[in-house]
């Protein structure tokens, strides 16, 4: 473990997996924050032995061993995906002006903290920036000089941001969506016609409650709000969640359980925050590559 305790308080989003939680409790346990924030969800009532994998996810918690300050959310009722985190982040920004967050099935390198915490001092008072993110999906990657490069996407699988963005800019309910379907700026946002359409679709679906998610709320409120990503130009987040037990991510994916490379300090910054347009591009590729293999995954699963 370092003998400096990280400075930037860390939020760990548990639920029911305490094998996984384990994994990315240690990588905690090894900066050694002064301030951890745990929320957590409760036991769905129809699943009966769900009560003692919650139980035992939270006794994970109770073996922090080093001068820290910890505070827990925990719902005693199950009040799902999009309700648990999206008021687990609220309470967390009534406590903190920024944070590291992580859910339970996203291992992070060990220089994602550093990572993160640099660029959160660095990035501050730039409101062009709205979050910096941990994971880079990019299998082959042609990238700039730079350590980071700046994006339109909003990965939250090990991310960070600040109180004012996110008081500021999440709105759970999208109620701003209506105004920005029918005057067409979708176009703006997403110039590939697959993508325009696709996000068209999501955010239809989020803003009728059809879909359990807090995610893409904060992807709209993001290009709502005109705020890029910081995202690293090498991969600093494993996501192990991945398999049956997971909540969206069941199906088999190359974005399981992804290589992680370490990050060089000190860091190469880039000198404007500026889009990187290459990197969207590739990012609307690969997003537009996975929505087409699950159509033939379950095109095969019919005839079988």
């Amino acid at each position: 473990m370092t003998d400096v305790a990280l400075s930037t308080p860390v939020v760990l989003i548990i639920f029911n997996r305490p094998e996984k939680t384990e994994r990315v409790f240690a990588e905690i346990e090894k900066v050694r924050p002064s301030k951890l924030l745990v929320v957590g969800d409760g036991a769905r009532v129809d699943r009966a032995s769900e009560i003692e994998k919650v139980v035992a996810t939270r006794r994970i918690i109770e073996r922090v061993n080093w001068p820290c300050e910890v505070l827990t959310n925990y719902s005693e009722i199950n009040l799902g995906c999009k309700l648990r985190v999206s008021s687990g982040l609220n309470w967390v920004f009534e406590q903190v002006e920024q944070a590291i967050i992580l859910e339970d099935d996203c291992v992070p390198h060990p220089t994602f903290f550093k990572f993160c915490e640099e660029l959160l001092e660095r990035y501050r008072n730039n409101q062009s920036v709205g979050m910096i993110a941990g994971c880079n999906l990019q299998i082959r990657r042609n990238v700039n000089d730079y350590s980071y490069h700046f994006s339109n996407t909003t990965p939250i699988w090990g991310w960070s941001t600040w109180r004012d963005r996110w008081q500021s800019d999440y709105d759970l309910s999208m109620s701003k969506w209506p105004e920005i379907r029918d005057s067409g700026k979708l176009s703006e946002w997403f110039e590939i016609k697959k993508e325009h359409d696709s996000y068209k679709l999501i955010f239809e679906k989020v803003f009728q409650g059809l879909i359990d998610t807090w995610d893409y709320q904060w992807q709209f409120a993001c290009r709502l709000n005109r705020r890029v990503a910081v995202v690293p130009n090498v991969n600093l987040i494993s996501n192990i969640g991945f398999g049956v037990d997971a909540t969206h991510t069941k199906e088999e994916s190359y974005l399981a359980s992804m290589v992680m490379e370490e990050i060089k300090f000190p860091l190469n910054h880039p000198q404007k925050v500026i889009e990187d347009n290459l990197m969207n591009k590739k990012n609307n590729i690969l997003s537009r590559s996975q929505i087409l293999k699950k159509r033939l995954i379950n095109l095969v699963k019919k005839f079988i």
